[in-house]
Order: C-alpha cells, then structure tokens, then sequence
C-alpha cells in the first residue's frame, strides 16, 4: 500500500529529522524562518519547505510581525501520534514495573551478600 502524501500525514511530516528538530525549536518560542534556519545549519529555502509541510499538516501555525513571518508550534496537531503512542503506556509501564522488581531484587541480593 502506498504511503501517504508528506503533506497531508501527520506521521510521515514528523518522520523527517530535520521537521522534528524545527519542531523542538518552536516548542520554546516563535522563530523567523532566517534565524530557524541559521540555528539548524541549513539554507533558508530548505528551512521554508519543512516549516510548508508542517504548516499543511497542522503542526506549525504563522503569525505576520511588522516585515516578519513568525513561525510557532501548534501541538494540537500532534494529537494522533499521543494518541497513537499513548496505546504503548501500558506496555513501557510494564516493562518499567518489571526493570523495578528487577533492580529491587539486585539490591536485596547484595545488601543479603554484605552481611
């Protein structure tokens, strides 16, 4: 089956490092595409054509500042993939529970093995 377009899938925008590290940017503050651009070591051009896909998808949202465009996180386009990866809490809780009663036992036996 044929993956989805980059442009209209929230996973596959998200599956580029590069979009993912813009993304982690914006989490903190608004950033002008020169200066995102800059940050990441990357052409500006190149900058404007991730933040293009992120903006389809949802992920990004544009304000206009004087001469410049702002660019800032819309995370209410990340809800499929919490959603999605929330499916594996249980799992990772799990598997923590497990590594717990594990790390517990290790000390127990040591703390038995000292006296």
């Amino acid at each position: 089956m044929a993956r989805a377009a980059t442009t209209s899938d929230t996973f596959n925008a998200i599956a580029e490092p590069q979009r993912r590290d813009i993304l982690a940017l914006l989490r903190g503050r608004e950033w002008p595409v020169t200066d995102l651009a800059r940050e990441l070591g990357m052409s500006q051009p190149r900058a404007s054509k991730h933040l293009r896909v992120l903006r389809e998808v949802g992920l990004v949202r544009v304000r206009e500042a004087g001469k410049q465009r702002l660019y800032g996180l819309d995370a209410r386009g990340l809800r499929p993939v919490h959603e999605w990866v929330g499916g594996f809490e249980r799992f990772w809780n799990e598997s923590f529970d497990r590594l717990d009663s594990y790390v517990q036992d290790l000390k127990q036996e040591r703390q038995e093995q000292e006296r």
